[in-house]
C-alpha cells in the first residue's frame, strides 16, 4: 500500500476516530496547560492589574506560588479531556459521513457536524473544567482535584458543575463552527492530493483556532466567572447576569481580558491537536488495513487481498526511509531491489538496509509522509505488488 493515499484509506472506523482524538485531547491541554493557567488569571475580575500581561502574570505565579503552580488542576483536563475529545472527534466525523450521504453543501456539513459535537463534548468537558479553573484561581482554597471536587458538590451541589453548561454550547457550538470549516478550508487549500500531509494539518490547526479563539473570547470571559464564582457562591447563574457584572466591574474591554493569552493557547493546542489526530488517525488505520491482509480476509469489497502464492512475501516487507522527499517520489517508478545477501543493483551504494533513525515527533511526522515500502524477493516489482493499490 501507498502511504502517501492517505485519503484512500479507511476513515469511517468510528474506534479509530475516537481513539485517535482522545490521544489528541490529552496532547493538547497537557503541553498549553500553563498558558490556559495564565490566561485564566489574566480573565479574573478581582484581581485586576494595569498593563498586566501573560509574561507578568506567569512570573507573577511562579514567583508567589512555585514553579509548577501553573500545571496545579492538570490532571482534571486529562480526566476529562480523553473521553471528551473521543466523543468529540467520533461524533463529527460520524456526523460529517452520515450528512455527506445526503447533501453536497460541504461547509453546511462542517458547521452542522461541528454543532452536534460540541453538544456531546461540553456535557462530559464541563466539570472538568470547573475543577480545573477554581485551581487555577488566585488564593485557591482547594489542595487537590478531589478535595475540590468534594467542597463544591457539599457546599454548591450538583448543578455548580453545570452552571456554565448554557454558556459554554452558546461560546463553543460558534466556535467548533468556525474552527472545523476553517480547518477544513486550509485543508483543501494547501492539501488537494488529499494526502497525509503534517505540516498542512498543523498549519490548517493553527490558522482554525486563533480564528475561532479571536472571536469567542468576551464568551470565555462569562464562562470563567461562572466557573469560578469569585464574587461569592451562587451569586452568578447565567449568562445575562455574568455580562452585567463583567461591563460593570471592568467595562466593554473586560469582555476581551486574556484576548492574547486565549488566542496564544488555542493556535498550537489547536495545531497539535488535529496534527496528533490526523497521526494516529494515520497509524491506526494503517494498522488495521495490516490486520485484514495478515488474516486474509475482509468484509470491505474495496480491499484488495493478497494471493496465496503471495502471503509468504508479507513478512519480508519493511520500511525503509528515503534519502530525500525527491527520492521517495523517484522510488515509485523505480525501487532499488534488495536481496537477502546485499544490493543487487548497482545504484545501491550504500551497502545494506536503511534504518530508521531516532528522531522527534516532527521528524516521525515527515518520515511517516515519505516512507516507502521494499521487498527482498527481487521478483516482486513495484507495478504488480499486491500491496500496491491503483490510482
Amino acid at each position: 500500500m501507498n502511504p502517501d493515499e492517505y485519503e484512500s484509506l479507511p476513515t469511517t472506523s468510528v474506534a479509530t476516530n475516537m481513539t485517535a482524538g482522545a490521544i489528541a485531547g490529552v496532547m493538547e491541554h497537557c503541553v498549553m496547560y500553563p498558558l490556559d493557567s495564565v490566561k485564566t488569571r489574566m480573565q479574573s475580575l478581582t484581581h485586576m492589574h494595569a498593563n498586566e500581561t501573560i509574561i507578568s502574570t506567569m512570573r507573577d505565579m511562579v514567583r508567589s506560588e512555585g514553579l509548577l503552580r501553573p500545571f496545579r488542576g492538570v490532571m482534571a483536563v486529562v480526566a476529562g479531556a480523553g473521553p471528551a475529545h473521543a466523543l468529540y472527534f467520533g461524533a463529527y466525523e460520524y456526523s460529517k459521513e452520515t450528512i455527506g450521504r445526503f447533501s453536497d453543501r460541504d461547509q453546511i456539513n462542517y458547521m452542522v457536524s461541528a454543532a452536534l459535537a460540541t453538544l456531546v463534548h461540553d456535557a462530559i468537558s464541563n466539570p472538568a473544567d470547573v475543577v480545573k479553573q477554581r485551581l487555577q484561581m488566585y488564593n485557591s482554597p482547594y489542595s487537590s482535584i478531589m478535595h475540590c471536587a468534594r467542597q463544591v458538590y457539599r457546599t454548591e451541589g450538583l448543578r455548580a458543575f453545570y452552571r456554565s453548561y448554557s454558556t459554554q454550547l452558546v461560546m463553543n457550538i460558534p466556535y467548533s463552527a468556525i474552527q472545523f470549516p476553517t480547518y477544513e478550508f486550509f485543508q483543501k487549500l494547501l492539501n488537494e492530493d488529499n494526502k497525509y500531509n503534517p505540516p498542512v494539518h498543523m498549519v490548517a490547526g493553527g490558522a482554525a483556532g486563533a480564528a475561532a479563539s479571536a472571536l469567542t473570547t468576551p464568551l470565555d470571559v462569562c464562562k470563567t466567572l461562572l466557573n469560578t464564582q469569585e464574587d461569592g457562591a451562587g451569586k452568578t447563574t447565567g449568562l445575562i447576569q455574568a455580562v452585567k457584572k463583567i461591563y460593570r466591574t471592568a467595562g466593554v474591554m473586560g469582555f476581551f481580558k486574556g484576548l492574547q493569552a486565549r488566542v496564544l493557547y488555542q493556535m498550537p493546542a489547536t495545531a497539535i491537536c488535529w496534527s496528533t489526530y490526523e497521526f494516529f488517525k494515520y497509524i491506526l488505520t494503517e494498522g488495521a488495513r495490516g490486520a485484514v491482509w495478515s488474516s486474509g480476509s475482509s468484509s470491505d469489497p474495496t480491499v484488495e487481498k493478497p494471493k496465496e502464492s503471495d502471503k509468504k512475501q508479507l513478512s519480508d516487507l519493511r520500511y525503509v526511509l528515503p534519502v530525500s522527499a525527491a527520492s521517495a517520489e523517484a522510488s515509485a517508478s523505480s525501487l532499488i531491489v534488495r536481496t537477502g545477501s546485499g544490493a543487487s543493483s548497482s545504484g545501491d551504494r550504500d551497502g545494506g538496509r536503511r534504518e530508521l533513525p531516532a528522531m522527534s515527533g516532527a521528524g516521525i511526522y515527515g518520515a511517516m509522509s515519505y516512507n516507502t515500502m521494499h521487498s527482498n524477493d527481487a521478483n516482486i516489482t513495484d507495478h504488480h505488488h499486491p500491496l500496491r493499490r491503483s490510482n
